[in-house]
């Protein structure tokens, strides 16, 4: 059974540092600005042979009712019921604050074991601090350095005595190798991207029947890039909630900088990109360099028009005009799926879902080299290459290398010679013979190896 603990604490005590210690990953977005941390975030850490679930929380702090400190703090709460055990951090260097003194009641009313952790003690500045906790009532301070590393040996001491025996390795059901069914039922990672306040937040919360993520009409309330795992019809998806993209111009902060490349390696690890417009404000510069970064890292995408529920026009004709715009601004992904969608009213769910699957799939899919070729062959009689400098191009034949996403090799006389315009022709001819609508497709040029290379030439 997996054991719970939930990091709690005044902002910044170091929460989120060690919270990455733990879980060996710089996963939660770290700075000296406090409050960084919104939503809770949950990981797989260890500490020696100590494995369980850890979550990081954003700073206990008040808020008046409504605002966006007090559903943090709301966040918070339901991060300490979930869990089976805390640990209460402080700054050993500042010592005990007033509002130290008030959650540490909080801590003490959740009725769990609570660890007190006094982060933040490397060397000896942070001694006085930790003597000053014993007055909190919540046991023998722990004093660790979690940017260091240090105290780690401490807390795994009393951590062991509040958590279940480690099984036996040997006692342990061995790992065997997944089987392509297994493979085929396994989480699709989904990651959620657009610009800021085009609804990703709210959209993830109604997958999830549940106010899981912070939602706000202030741009920029998520920070860090959330993964939550969604049963939906049967079918596991992890998806990942992102910082809104804005230009790069725009971006001035050191905070708003982590966020966002936090959001652009949660794209780099997906499988399928939702990227999020809002239907009023469509097909914005910001959304093509968006959706150009999504191809470009070959991921599958999809496109999600939300809040549709605010559009005066929602008959066939509306759509009709979001297929014709999607082609005419992507055509590097001619016919990817389109899905007019109200995160907010929960419009359209099941075909935003229903797509993320279809998407997967094309990105997985193969074709045999036999049809390849037969296709291969009648694409270049139909359009034969164009003569680069008076010689003739000469294109022998093509073979799928890999998936994820469909990427093929293609054998030719001059490879430096192809033009840019004849790969974009085969590709689009690809993608209608094969029905790989939207997936990025990749075509490598290969020289064939010339057999009389090697032969010196005869002498005159």
């Amino acid at each position: 059974m997996s054991f719970t603990i939930a990091i709690i604490g005044r902002p910044n005590v170091g929460k989120s540092t060690l919270f990455n210690r733990l879980v060996g990953q710089k996963l939660a977005l770290v700075d000296d600005l406090p409050g960084v941390t919104r939503d809770r975030r949950e990981g797989e850490a260890r500490l020696g042979d100590l494995e369980f679930t850890i979550i990081d929380t954003a700073g206990l702090d008040e808020g008046a009712k409504g605002s966006l400190t007090a559903r943090m703090q709301e966040q918070t709460e339901a991060a300490i019921a979930q869990a089976d055990a805390l640990f209460f951090v402080i700054d050993a260097r500042i010592g005990l604050t007033p509002t130290d003194r008030a959650f540490a009641d909080f801590a003490r009313k959740a009725n769990k074991p609570v660890l007190l952790v006094a982060n933040k003690s490397e060397g000896k500045h942070g001694d006085a601090g930790a003597m000053e906790s014993f007055a909190l009532g919540l046991g023998d301070p722990i004093q660790v350095s979690a940017e260091h590393g240090e105290g780690m040996g401490e807390l795994y001491d009393e951590l062991a005595k509040l958590m279940p025996a480690p099984v036996d390795e040997d006692e342990a059901e061995d790992d065997e190798p997944l089987s392509e069914e297994e493979a085929a039922t396994r989480p699709i990672r989904v990651a959620i991207v657009g610009r800021p306040n085009a609804g990703k937040s709210t959209m993830i919360n109604h997958l999830l029947g549940e106010e899981r993520l912070l939602t706000s009409p202030e741009a920029g309330t998520t920070r860090d890039s959330i993964a939550v795992e969604i049963n939906w019809k049967g079918r596991e998806f992890r998806v990942f909630d992102t910082a809104g993209l804005r230009r790069r111009s725009r971006i001035e902060e050191k905070l708003e900088k982590l966020s966002v490349a936090d959001a652009l390696r949660a794209v780099r690890f997906a499988e399928v990109v939702v990227m999020m417009m809002d239907a009023q404000n469509r097909f914005e510069e910001q959304d093509l360099r968006i959706a150009d970064l999504i191809e470009r890292e070959g991921r599958a995408v999809v496109l999600a028009v939300n809040k549709w529920d605010l559009m005066e026009t929602k008959g066939g004709g509306a759509i009709s005009t979001l297929r014709r715009d999607a082609d005419h601004w992507l055509p590097q992904v001619k016919g990817v799926p389109i899905v007019a969608v109200s995160g907010l009213m929960g419009e359209g769910i099941d075909r935003l879902m229903q797509a993320i699957q279809d998407a997967y799939a094309l990105w997985n899919k193969r074709v045999s080299t036999a049809a390849l070729n037969r296709w291969f062959e009648e694409a270049v009689q139909a359009n034969p290459p164009p003569a680069v400098s008076g010689r003739r191009l000469k294109l022998n034949y093509i073979t799928q290398t890999k998936a994820r996403p469909p990427s093929f090799v293609l054998f030719c006389s001059r490879a430096d010679a192809v033009p840019q315009s004849y790969l974009r022709y085969l590709i689009n001819s690809m993608r209608e013979a094969f029905d790989l609508p939207g997936t990025p497709v990749r075509i490598t040029l290969r020289e064939k190896a010339n057999p009389f290379a090697h032969k010196r030439k005869r002498p005159s």
